[in-house]
């Protein structure tokens, strides 16, 4: 039971801390999160970003997450899935990398822009519920140890903790490493990015008893071709893992739509 003196401390700690956050918001007040306009919410976008935001929701690829311009059926895959199965077992992004989604990831990634990475990862929670639900460990995309010093942070990371943090699943950055020096994607061709990060990755074996067995989603900031994710699933499977899934802020679609 409260005494009243703990109760008057309590509601003074209220109101202090009520007060300190009207006042940040008098002087920081919440901005757009794709062209910096002031917003009534903090991490939400004006309306005139919000309209250009192509969200992707269902009917899509149950494995890949490729929208289709009408339904087919729930278990109807994309001809992409059919004619190249990936090593994963399901694929998931918020929206299509473009105009906004695409400014965002590249502030967030190239501009130190780390004050998005929580309002990222809350959309990246609702894009990805069920594979969230589903996975036992949390693990980003690794940085080459030469480009994270360089870069100084891994956006892949960034997002990664802020959504083991809203879902309170484990969050391992160490238990993928980038063991080869790898070209930048951009600019690169499907066969080129394939071969560019082949070998790539690699559980070390100090870690492995943390993917083995284990239900993993993998965490990046775009999908483009698939072909680093494809080859991160591969070296977490060959430790192991029971199952990798993989979501990404933006999905970049080589049509308007997949059919």
């Amino acid at each position: 039971m409260k005494t009243g003196g703990e109760t008057v401390g309590h509601v003074a700690r209220g109101l202090a801390r009520a007060a300190t956050n009207q006042l940040f918001g008098l002087l920081f007040p919440p901005v757009c999160c794709g062209c910096d306009r002031q917003v009534a919410e903090p991490g939400s976008l004006c309306g005139s970003c919000w309209a250009k935001v192509r969200f992707i929701e269902r009917p899509y690829c149950p494995v890949l997450g490729t929208p289709f311009s009408h339904d087919l059926g729930a278990e109807i895959l994309s001809a992409e899935a059919i004619a190249d199965p990936p090593p994963f077992r399901r694929a998931r992004a918020v929206a299509v990398h473009e105009d906004v989604i695409r400014d965002m990831v590249h502030r967030l990634k190239y501009n130190d822009s780390t004050d998005l990475g929580p309002w990222m990862a809350r959309w990246m929670m609702r894009a990805g519920s069920e594979l969230i639900a589903d996975c036992d460990i949390i693990v980003p995309v690794p940085l080459h140890a030469r480009r994270f010093w360089f870069r100084r942070f891994n956006q892949s990371a960034e997002l990664a903790r802020h959504l083991s943090r809203l879902s309170g699943k484990p969050f391992d950055p160490d238990a993928l490493k980038r063991v080869k020096p790898t070209r930048q994607q951009v600019g690169l061709g499907l066969n080129e990015r394939v071969t560019n990060v082949r070998g790539a990755f690699k559980v070390p074996d100090r870690e492995d008893i943390k993917v083995r067995g284990r239900n993993v989603l993998l965490i990046d900031d775009v999908y483009t071709t698939g072909a680093t994710v494809k080859a991160a699933s591969r070296a977490l499977l060959r430790s192991g893992a029971a199952s990798v899934d993989i979501l990404t802020f933006g999905r970049v679609l080589s049509k308007e739509l997949s059919v």
